[in-house]
């Protein structure tokens, strides 16, 4: 067993002592179970948890980004670069594509990013109409900075899950996040 005692109204984390401790999921729905006789205190407590590790990984990711010195959109914009792999180029149409902005909202992004020297926009020497934005080197390295980082946040979270626990969340995350 897993140590998760669930009663009528309350779920308790059971320590290896036997000792029930409340936290605050807990109080939590004691006061809603209380108030709202229908609520399912099993499902509000997974939802409640649920959205307070999305919160601690945002917050994981502002730490992660303050330490960085990048803005959100910034790197979003490394990170879609990134993710194309070597030669970390493309064309700015299919840049705004993948990222979901339209050509104009993506060249008032890449013009800081480029006085930054963390991409380069170059003219194709065949066409001069054609234009391929590259992640400098810098670029490249501020983005595995920042990654390495919100990674380090991320497996403290999950530190105190054996492998075996992790899969099964894995698993179960899954089964409710199809596709």
């Amino acid at each position: 067993m897993d140590g998760t005692v669930i009663f009528p109204k309350t779920i308790h984390k059971e320590t290896t002592l036997g000792v029930r401790v409340a936290d605050s999921v807990d109080r939590h729905l004691e006061i809603w179970t209380r108030e709202l006789a229908w609520l399912d205190p099993l499902t509000e407590a997974i939802t409640v948890r649920l959205a307070m590790v999305s919160r601690r990984l945002t917050q994981s990711r502002k730490r992660a980004l303050a330490g960085s010195g990048l803005q959100l959109w910034q790197f979003k914009t490394l990170l879609a670069l990134r993710r194309l792999g070597a030669p970390y180029a493309t064309s700015p149409s299919r840049l705004a594509d993948a990222m979901g902005l339209t050509r104009g909202a993506l060249s008032a992004r890449l013009a800081p990013l480029e006085e930054a020297g963390l991409i380069v926009r170059s003219h194709d020497t065949d066409d001069r109409r054609r234009v391929e934005v590259r992640l400098t080197d810098a670029g490249h390295d501020a983005c595995e900075r920042h990654l390495r980082a919100e990674n380090r946040d991320e497996t403290d979270l999950l530190a105190p899950l054996t492998e075996d626990e992790r899969r099964t969340l894995d698993g179960l995350l899954r089964r409710l996040l199809p596709g």
